[in-house]
């Protein structure tokens, strides 16, 4: 196992040193999991000592959406190096907000979570040639035959990932680009040429079938862009590099600089969400057949930095802008590397099967698309009664209901859909109602009335 050394280059191995010292909140022990029970499957895979194989144990953590019948692809939600990144994948498959998006396509959501020791080598995971790439697919074949989905081994990949993530989700592009329906690369990409500067990071090949592949390169503007020579500050020229080489040869590329954060994943969910809702409903296929070709007469393109968007017709130099699937998604865009404020009219969902015992309200609820959840309001007798949570917490972004970890990820213990009413009247039969709020502040219609049952007898 190769450990780093003060001489780490390249910006995964730079990104490497912060990593280490993490969110304190992001450090939950290893044996601390989540459940994996229907609709989640879990499987472990321990360390290997054989060359070319995955030389970290990793555990890959899947949801499946309830009453699929045939999965038509797998979003793979991957965090980024070091140790404290690693563990905040476990929760990664439980974020109610990408459930949304995978729910609406009958995908699989996955998250691995590798077991990376303190100061170890992220390459030994992040480049998928090391082992992680046969892992993951060893994966999907475990997880289909436990969750009953066999197809889980052959449907396409959409790709998320944050820092050594994304230099993970680009590699697997750039191994599979038939396979990859589309990859969001957050802080972090492969590297295309060898770079004396790099030591240790191999460079990949750029086939023609990745050119196909939507691309979205995101960063914060304070790793490079707007502040340089600070800790993050090689994370744009990797960035701007690997643009310029995918889209100087047509790839379907773009960029979207986050104007508020650094290497934390900020409010990048709100658009990389639509983004990749956007590429998945032009590319997914009917099951067992090939990805469609991604349109492109549609197409908006961009300033790389940032200001108008137009008709992809319009621009005299296209391979020196920003790609952007169509028009929605780039009036999204234009909001986003503004101030992150992508606009929203959609309602969240109703909240579902609410049940009172005692004086304990639970219920279920699948989150808005477009802005996710940040809480819930509870009416007692048809009166407002409390907000769940009081304020929701997220140090990096809008305030979310299940928290967010530096690598996009609820945090541990997962945040109950529960409330309990400490002053019922007393002689009194309470009914109550449950509504969902988004981030953007929009408020689902009420759910229907519960009435207080006796709760069941020990």
């Amino acid at each position: 196992m190769r450990r780093t050394t003060a001489k780490c280059w390249g910006v995964v191995c730079l990104l490497l040193v912060a990593f280490a010292a993490d969110v304190p909140a992001q450090k939950p022990p290893y044996d601390v999991f989540p459940p994996a029970e229907a609709p989640y499957y879990r499987v472990r895979y321990e360390s290997s000592d054989k060359k070319g194989e995955l030389p970290y144990a990793v555990n890959y953590t899947v949801w499946i959406p309830p009453g699929v019948k045939s999965l038509r692809g797998v979003i793979v939600h991957q965090h980024g190096c070091g140790e404290g990144s690693c563990k905040s994948g476990l929760t990664g498959a439980y974020d109610l907000h990408w459930q949304a998006l995978a729910k609406k396509h009958d995908c699989a959501l996955l998250s691995p979570s590798y077991e990376q020791p303190d100061k170890a080598d992220c390459q030994m995971w992040c480049d998928p040639r090391n082992g992680s790439d046969a892992a993951f697919q060893k994966c999907l074949t475990d997880l289909g035959a436990k969750s009953g989905h066999p197809e889980l081994a052959k449907t396409p990949w959409a790709l998320w990932g944050h820092s050594g993530g994304g230099h993970w989700a680009g590699g697997m592009v750039l191994l599979h680009p038939d396979r990859v329906a589309a990859a969001w690369l957050r802080s972090g990409v492969p590297l295309l040429k060898d770079d004396p500067n790099r030591k240790g990071i191999k460079a990949h090949t750029l086939p023609d079938a990745a050119l196909k592949v939507p691309l979205m390169c995101n960063l914060g503007t304070k790793e490079g862009v707007t502040e340089k020579g600070k800790q993050f500050a090689g994370v744009w020229p990797a960035n701007e590099t690997f643009f310029n080489e995918v889209r100087g040869k047509g790839g379907l590329v773009g960029v979207a600089v986050d104007p508020l954060s650094s290497h934390d994943c900020g409010n990048q969910r709100y658009l990389a969400i639509p983004w990749l809702d956007a590429c998945l409903t032009a590319r997914l296929p009917k099951a067992g057949d090939p990805l469609k070709a991604m349109p492109v007469d549609k197409a908006w393109l961009a300033p790389v930095l940032g200001g108008e968007a137009a008709l992809a017709a319009k621009y005299a130099e296209p391979l020196k802008a920003a790609w952007l699937p169509n028009e929605a998604i780039a009036k999204a865009w234009m909001e986003y590397v503004k101030d992150t404020k992508v606009t929203d009219t959609t309602l969240p969902p109703v909240p579902t099967n609410v049940r009172v015992q005692g004086n304990k309200l639970t219920w279920e609820a699948e989150a808005d698309l477009e802005s996710g959840l940040a809480s819930f309001v509870i009416e007692r007798d048809g009166q407002f009664l409390a907000n769940v949570p009081e304020g929701g917490k997220n140090s990096f972004g809008r305030p979310i209901f299940q928290n967010l970890q530096y690598s996009d990820t609820p945090t541990q213990p997962l945040v109950p859909l529960a409330f309990t009413d400490t002053k019922p009247e007393a002689g009194k039969k309470h009914t109550y109602r449950v509504i969902a709020v988004n981030t953007a502040g929009l408020k689902s219609k009420p759910s229907t009335e519960a009435i207080p049952v006796a709760p069941p007898k020990p």
